[in-house]
């Protein structure tokens, strides 16, 4: 879908859809990394014996009941907007859990695997891309993801420019210089690389593709 703008030439890919991940609340690994026979892709402090592909639980014994649950959403351009949203979902986890629960606005996808990994970060919305880094690395097990009430949920791949600039077609793209969002988002750089091919245009190859962060 082509849209023109008055904003510089970029490809901005929105999602619709985010997996929410939760991690197991521990105070140290389910197995020792020297126990462990089967982890697969798992960071050497998770464990995967039962062979789904994520972090198994923690034993009962090291499970820890935090006064307060944080839950953070995939970072966005304004958090403050992202946590007026998210305040009826988070009004529901206080309500179901007996805890308070606070939002926690992340800078960036890494930022998000990582508070998770350290414990600060009990549940999340991480966008597609960054889930395996999150269950891979942090012990995230993803369990819901977003839809709309009519049971839609996915992708849609826009790419906007300015009016002026002359690009109408994904073949137009060819010797421009496109805006991709970071090296991990799915939507907003591995979705292009996989799916602008069958277009006719390969990012490196036919434009120059930069990162907006």
């Amino acid at each position: 879908m082509f849209s023109h703008s008055k904003k510089t030439d970029t490809l901005k890919l929105t999602t619709l859809l985010a997996a929410i991940g939760m991690v197991g609340m521990a105070s140290a690994p389910a197995h020792a990394a020297d126990d462990c026979i089967a982890r697969g892709d798992l960071d050497q402090i998770y464990c995967d014996m039962d062979g789904d592909l994520v972090a198994d639980a923690p034993a009962a014994d090291q499970l820890v009941d935090p006064d307060t649950l944080v839950f953070a959403y995939t970072p966005v351009e304004d958090p403050a907007v992202y946590a007026d949203i998210w305040n009826p979902f988070l009004e529901h986890l206080e309500k179901v859990t007996g805890k308070e629960v606070h939002f926690f606005a992340v800078q960036s996808n890494s930022a998000e695997v990582e508070a998770m990994r350290s414990g600060r970060l009990h549940v999340a919305g991480f966008s597609t891309g960054p889930t395996p880094f999150a269950v891979n690395l942090a012990g995230a097990v993803p369990f819901a993801l977003m839809g709309a009430d009519d049971g839609r949920f996915g992708y849609t791949l826009q790419l906007y420019t300015r009016t002026d600039s002359g690009i109408d077609t994904v073949a137009d793209l060819k010797g421009k210089r496109v805006a991709h969002t970071s090296p991990t988002s799915n939507s907003g750089n591995l979705a292009p690389r996989a799916l602008l091919p069958g277009q006719g245009i390969v990012p490196e190859q036919d434009y120059e593709v930069v990162y907006s962060g």
